[in-house]
């Protein structure tokens, strides 16, 4: 097979980043390094994976004996949730790079902002991520799930604007207020959860237009999300849907088609995860 060619994305601090990629979140320690070796194997270079997925090493495997070279693959990781603590953020990190057999990691990125942990103090945290940029090990930083108060304040009180912001959208949230949030402050969003757990590919809307374009359900969603801009890692385990999802780079909508889709927004009643204004979880 040959592999659709996955357009890249120009950050705000000139890196590229491939808009197509492949999450690992769910996949099991065991299963990681295989799944993700296929997962080369069809094509993606992007790989996102957190430290509390526990399958860094995994990942780190297959980029490894892939045949790859490292700066052929963008790996993202996220700091634990139960490490904001700046010198605790240090040594998670250097972990991090441990388990990948890496010496860097393409993009570091705060996993929950956690407002209501840690006397609400996330900005610490982030000088930490601004640290690890300087000297190299993090070749880009960002974060994941801040709503736009959050943005606005680390922002405030460092001067420095995270390359991206990773928060949860798909049609039946599109969270249009963090994502424009994250583009006036000129990062990127990245998209989680893009196909609301699977929900959404038996709507009517979408199988209308999966149908007339002769494309699958998944590939109509995964074309909405990379026409809009934003970047996509959809996750799963089966060699034949990876491929099928490489495959929506070749789906065209119509701005009517995008606009339909973007119209099944349910708002805060469509999210799949918590909501990070007062999602609290640090791991035992």
């Amino acid at each position: 097979m040959n592999a659709p060619q996955v357009p890249l994305v120009r950050l705000s601090d000139s890196a590229s980043i491939p808009q197509l990629g492949f999450g690992v979140f769910q996949v099991p320690p065991p299963q990681t390094a295989d799944v993700v070796a296929e997962a080369l194997e069809v094509g993606y270079r992007h790989i996102d994976t957190a430290q509390m997925y526990g399958n860094e090493e995994g990942v780190g495997r297959a980029v490894a004996s892939s045949g790859l070279d490292r700066s052929d693959v963008w790996i993202t990781s996220k700091l634990n949730n139960g490490f904001h603590r700046p010198d605790d953020a240090r040594r998670a990190f250097d972990r991090t790079l441990e388990a990948l057999g890496s010496d860097y990691v393409d993009l570091f990125l705060i996993h929950w902002p956690l407002p209501t942990q840690y006397d609400g103090d996330f900005v610490s945290t982030w000088r930490v991520l601004t640290e690890l940029l300087a000297d190299g090990r993090a070749r880009t930083v960002g974060v994941s799930n801040f709503q736009p108060a959050h943005l606005d304040r680390i922002v405030a009180e460092t001067g420095v604007a995270p390359a991206v912001n990773q928060i949860e959208v798909h049609p039946y949230l599109t969270n249009e207020e963090a994502r424009a949030a994250t583009h006036r402050h000129g990062a990127v969003v990245e998209a989680w959860s893009p196909i609301a757990k699977g929900s959404v590919l038996d709507d009517p809307t979408v199988t209308r237009i999966a149908e007339r374009i002769g494309a699958t359900p998944s590939q109509v969603v995964l074309a909405w999300h990379l026409q809009r801009g934003d970047i996509v890692f959809p996750k799963t385990t089966h060699r034949a849907r990876m491929e099928e999802n490489l495959g929506a780079l070749g789906v065209q909508l119509k701005d009517d088609d995008v606009s339909a889709i973007s119209g099944l927004d349910r708002g805060e009643d469509g999210r799949t995860g918590p909501n990070p204004d007062v999602f609290d979880y640090i791991p035992s």
